[in-house]
């Protein structure tokens, strides 16, 4: 008895040794633990350059393409300098970049932060509601006053990147709300030297437009002796379609919602590919394809023969962002928004300031994401804007005494031989990906791309939506009846526009996509257009 006492009593003092030995460990760990938070609080400006003292380092996820790699590129090795921030870059071909991506993020092994890799919303919803993506909203709030100062002051850029759970779990691409030319894209242009010949008037009607495309094809305003002229060029129809219906009043809220708009007699959400003025569009097109004004091969031509005809010179008209870019040629005009059989002259075509909403976003995985919001943070400024559209003074870009900034030779003029595009990825990233940062007219665009928007700014839509957030569920029939819906519209309005279907079968059509799942596609739709309201509450 007494030997089992003893044996009790060694246990029991064991027991309290080890007790006490734990909690000074942990206590010990602790400490250190503070000891540490208070180094890095130490190190770390709230405010100004650099952002911290002591160089720290970050690993980012980043698309390789053109530009070479990111550990060494003038934007990146300036802002080293400038933060104290080394940012390892771990490139990733474009070619398999989403699929990459996914799986990082799926099992585990990804890094402190993805830039310019485009994650979806639904990968945004998803992964933020794991944890793998941490929201932001406290830390823009403390942290980033510039891309602070632009969701204030733009309302519905805050309620497009916030997801269904109130959170906000990335950077996106911003366009400068009144910047035009970038949010009506994807433009009509005209030949001028067409038009001078065939002594025509800008067309501003799509009656004037068709007898100017007509004239064109027959009348060799090129004056080669060749039946060679082309009426109006584009790679597919989408443009064509996002252009041209808002002759028809179709696309009043943008080209983020090209299926649905706001019905202006009933104020409800209205499927646009079913309604009379759709076929309306539809069979204009069809006539324009039939006599032969549009590009014969419109659904099969490849990028670098549609750049050849337009280098050459050969459209009477194009849907491009720039010919004088994109062909070397001068000489096409902006059009004018072309009024429609009804007096409709909506600029459908204008995307919303919001634009790819997954540009930048910050894992669990990072150790310092205070700092990595200040960092990411300066992008949305003017002078960050500056730094990554135009690069660092004197080598990239000079200023002119009226303030306006432009290239220097180095791009304009390569001493090597570089294209300009070559030259900008050489030294800046800007051209890589779906980029966060906020994008200026002073530091970006083209002189013939903002006149041209001059010319149909005015005829923009009141109000261009953002992209509306789904949840998981919404998402998951969103993605399979949803796109069994968009598949069968996108595959019946080019056999209505080569003919291939008469459109004695409209009436079909419209039933299908009714009996494919319409009704579900706009109930979902409608929740996710509350929600954005709800938002603005």
């Amino acid at each position: 008895m007494k030997l089992k006492k003893f044996s009790t009593f060694v246990v029991t003092l064991l027991l309290v040794f080890s007790s006490l030995s734990a909690c000074s460990s942990d206590s010990t760990g602790k400490e250190e633990e503070k000891e540490k938070d208070d180094e890095a609080k130490a190190n770390f400006n709230e405010e100004g350059f650099p952002i911290v003292n002591d160089q720290i380092k970050l690993t980012f996820v980043a698309p390789s393409s053109d530009s070479p790699d990111w550990n060494d590129i003038l934007i990146y090795n300036t802002y080293k300098e400038m933060t104290n921030v080394d940012i390892d870059w771990q490139m990733i071909s474009q070619e398999g970049l989403k699929e990459k991506t996914n799986l990082m993020l799926a099992g585990g092994d990804y890094p402190d932060a993805f830039h310019s890799v485009g994650l979806s919303t639904q990968d945004l919803i998803t992964y933020g509601g794991q944890g793998v993506l941490i929201p932001l909203n406290d830390l823009i709030d403390k942290y980033a006053p510039n891309f602070k100062k632009i969701l204030e002051e733009n309302p519905d850029i805050k309620r497009g990147i916030t997801m269904p759970d109130g959170n906000i779990y990335s950077f996106p691409r911003i366009y400068e709300p009144d910047f035009d030319a970038v949010l009506a894209n994807w433009k009509l242009w005209i030949n001028g030297d067409f038009l001078k010949a065939l002594d025509m008037d800008e067309p501003t009607t799509l009656d004037e437009f068709y007898d100017y495309l007509k004239a064109a094809v027959n009348n060799d305003p090129n004056g080669n002796g060749k039946a060679d002229e082309i009426g109006i060029s584009a790679s597919g129809d989408g443009n064509l379609i996002n252009i041209f219906k808002g002759s028809f009043g179709l696309g009043n809220r943008g080209i983020d919602h090209k299926y649905v708009d706001m019905d202006p007699e009933t104020n409800e959400l209205r499927f646009i590919p079913i309604q009379d003025e759709y076929k309306e569009m539809l069979q204009y097109l069809n006539k324009l394809y039939s006599e032969g004004l549009i590009i014969e091969d419109l659904y099969t031509v490849k990028s670098e023969e549609t750049h050849a005809r337009g280098a050459d010179g050969l459209f009477a008209a194009t849907v491009t962002t720039n010919p004088q870019t994109g062909y070397g040629r001068d000489e096409y005009i902006g059009a004018v928004t072309l009024e429609g059989p009804h007096g409709d002259k909506i600029h459908s075509n204008y995307g919303s300031p919001l634009n790819n909403v997954g540009g930048f976003v910050i894992t669990d995985k990072n150790q310092y994401p205070e700092e990595t919001i200040r960092w990411i943070d300066y992008f949305y400024s003017d002078e960050g804007s500056k730094l990554f559209f135009m690069g660092v003074e004197g080598e990239t870009y000079i200023e002119n005494e009226d303030g306006t900034v432009e290239y220097t030779d180095l791009i304009e003029n390569n001493p090597d031989g570089l294209t300009r595009t070559e030259a900008i990825s050489k030294y800046l990233t800007w051209r890589a990906g779906p980029y966060p940062a906020f994008v200026k007219r002073d530091y970006f665009g083209v002189k013939t791309s903002n006149e041209a928007a001059e010319k149909f700014k005015e005829n923009r839509p009141e109000e261009v939506w953002p992209p509306f957030n789904y949840t998981n569920e919404e998402s998951e029939i969103m993605s399979s009846v949803g796109t069994d819906i968009e598949d069968y519209i996108t595959e019946s309005q080019a056999k209505f526009i080569t003919g291939k279907t008469s459109f004695d079968e409209w009436d079909k059509y419209v039933e299908t996509v009714k009996k494919v799942g319409l009704d579900q596609y706009m109930d979902i739709y409608q929740d996710a257009y509350n929600r954005y309201l709800e938002q603005t509450k």
